[in-house]
């Protein structure tokens, strides 16, 4: 077994887990380009664009349950907009992932690069004020919120990811959820999301299991400490950097894809 294949596989999961913790999301959005496209630059075998979708639900869904679980504490977790998104995500994924099996690899890369457009273009909106609303006070359009949960889902079952690049401008431009409840509780619902997208992956035979235990093993460590330091910095920056992250990676996907 080659180490350095090793190494580079865990630090790509670090890298895309505290990203995740930071952020709110499952850490598809980095994840996903990075496994298809790094390892064969460093002269490794590539993986196709199935075995990366796979592999990057299992490493969502533990990356999720590890952020979901620093945030345990306070008052960031808004239960009602778990509860009503995840069962919505939670079905749209399901959808999603057993149809993906029947998806061509560029079709695969299209999805991917049309969610992580449209996530781009929300992140640049402009969200005035909604960091001023009390946690405590937080309301929001509970068929809305479901609907959309259910659209994200079978887009995101469909390449793996547990959605939370979409999940966090939805809540923070269309339901106006103050960020940081927003950043907690988007990786709750990205929880619920990657259970149905790894059930649809395993069952169709899409995960390579050696670089997924990696890449969890690297979720538990490295998400956690995302979160903490999301924590502690301003939240227009982490909006930003979201943003960022979101449109090089969007544009990346289209350059090949084109």
């Amino acid at each position: 077994m080659d180490i350095a294949w090793i190494i580079t596989i865990l630090l790509l999961g670090i890298v895309g887990s505290f990203i995740s913790g930071l952020l709110g999301i499952g850490g598809a959005i980095i994840n996903f380009p990075m496994l298809l496209y790094i390892p064969p630059s460093l002269g490794f075998t590539a993986f196709t664009a199935h075995e990366v979708s796979g592999i990057s639900a299992l490493q969502v869904l533990f990356a999720s349950i590890s952020g979901v679980w620093a945030y345990r504490k306070g008052s960031y977790l808004n239960k009602q907009l778990i509860i009503y998104m995840g069962v919505a995500i939670l079905t749209g994924s399901l959808f999603g992932s057993f149809g993906s099996q029947s998806l061509s690899e560029s079709s695969v890369n299209i999805v991917y690069g049309l969610l992580a457009l449209i996530a781009a273009i929300m992140m640049f909106v402009p969200k005035k004020k909604i960091d001023d609303v009390p946690l405590e006070q937080v309301t929001f359009n509970k068929f809305l919120a479901a609907s959309l949960a259910f659209i994200v889902g079978i887009g995101s079952g469909i390449v793996g990811a547990g959605g939370g690049f979409l999940l966090v401008p939805i809540m923070l431009v269309v339901l106006r959820i103050p960020t940081r409840m927003t950043i907690a509780t988007s990786l709750a619902v990205t929880f619920f999301s990657s259970i149905g997208a790894t059930i649809g992956k395993i069952t169709t035979g899409q995960v390579e299991y050696l670089p997924a235990v990696i890449l969890i093993v690297a979720s538990l460590i490295a998400a956690p400490l995302g979160v903490k330091m999301g924590k502690r910095m301003n939240t227009k920056i982490l909006q930003m950097i979201l943003a960022v992250l979101i449109l090089i990676t969007a544009i990346k996907i289209w350059i090949d894809i084109l």
